[in-house]
């Protein structure tokens, strides 16, 4: 890109006018083309937040195409379920100027414009190019009727979901979800099982305090009701990470999701490793899928499961399920993944590193 440098700069002065730019940024852009505004959620907070976060990453890396390319095609992939066509990417080009100079003040200069010009035009062509070449293989998104809502604790809720169509995907991978009570509101889940033959899907849900989507898929959601899903996404928790280690799983409430579906893909694939499977829990009751999993430990002899109740573990005084673990094996050479809360997962992680667990052997995602 064009003065990366000068890209860097002029977005970290934008930057230190906080909530105000990407506000300034919607309402210039939802002005000029209101007939895009049906495809943001009714509440903008996160999708405030993820405007800022992607223009960082950006601007961050446009020294660094290999970081960059597939960041800017996975946007472009992403916006299909949004309906974005290329003829929207002209108006938030626009809107981004105009937030810019609005910003920038006499900083804006002809030089600068020029900059943000090309390298948005990059951008843009790129995103473009992706969500066409996409648009080959995969639809915008999936169809996914609620074939089965089971509740598994006053805030939790097991979901199973049969796809209209195919759905080709990694164990570990996320997909966006959105449910018709909250229309362009989509938010990660992460499918409990490996692909099944049958074409359904399972998520571990738990309603969040102060949330929109967990609450209607836990209290709202009804048998026969059809939500939308994205296209998969994310690799830093499937089994390729791994490099045929043997795995030590640390869960944490939901958390489990991946990891069950990392061990029924292992079952599929085979050749077996040895896996651990340790599960963090405030209480016996809170061992939502204990059955499920017994049930995978008495089929596949290579997989020991272990729960992790209440302060013996420590889940929910320190937040880390990185002793038990440690004091139960060596662990010479094994692949960690870790899942959980985000602040399970960064003290666990934290915990292990500080006992010597190598960095490319922790293999682990922020909150679920």
């Amino acid at each position: 890109m064009s003065d990366s440098q000068a890209l860097r700069d002029s977005f970290a002065l934008v930057g230190k006018s906080g909530d105000e730019v990407p506000r300034y940024f919607y309402s210039y852009l939802f002005l000029i083309a209101p007939e895009v505004r049906p495809m943001f959620p009714v509440a903008m907070g996160a999708q405030r937040d993820r405007l800022v976060a992607a223009l960082g990453r950006i601007v961050a890396d446009a020294d660094d195409p290999d970081r960059l390319l597939p960041f800017v095609q996975q946007l472009g992939r992403d916006h299909r379920r949004f309906q974005v066509v290329a003829q929207h990417y002209e108006a938030v080009g626009q809107a981004l100027l105009a937030t810019l100079a609005y910003f920038l003040g006499e900083a804006w200069t002809p030089q600068l414009q020029r900059g943000w010009t090309d390298a948005y035009s990059l951008v843009a062509r790129t995103m473009v190019q992706a969500a066409e070449a996409d648009s080959v293989a995969n639809p915008a998104w999936w169809n996914a009727q609620v074939v089965r809502h089971e509740q598994r604790g006053f805030d939790l809720a097991v979901l199973t979901l049969r796809l209209d169509q195919p759905m080709a995907y990694l164990a570990g991978q996320s997909v966006m979800v959105e449910t018709p009570m909250l229309p362009s509101t989509w938010r990660p889940y992460t499918p409990a099982n490996a692909q099944r033959a049958d074409g359904t899907v399972e998520f571990h849900v738990r309603a969040v305090d102060g949330g929109l989507v967990s609450p209607a898929l836990v209290y709202g959601l009804r048998q026969g009701d059809v939500l939308r899903l994205g296209a998969p996404i994310g690799g830093r928790l499937t089994l390729r990470a791994s490099r045929g280690r043997d795995l030590v799983l640390i869960a944490g409430g939901t958390g489990l999701a991946p990891l069950r579906a990392l061990i029924e893909e292992l079952a599929q694939q085979g050749p077996h490793r040895r896996v651990d499977l340790f599960v963090g829990a405030r209480d016996n009751h809170d061992l939502y899928d204990l059955p499920a999993l017994r049930q995978l430990a008495q089929a596949h002899p290579w997989l020991r499961v272990t729960p992790l109740v209440g302060a013996d573990a420590g889940t929910f005084d320190n937040r880390s399920l990185a002793g038990p673990v440690l004091r139960s094996a060596g662990w010479n050479g094994c692949s960690f993944y870790i899942c959980g809360s985000s602040a399970m997962v960064s003290a666990t992680v934290r915990e292990l590193a500080d006992a010597g667990i190598a960095h490319d052997l922790l293999h682990y995602e922020d909150a679920r």
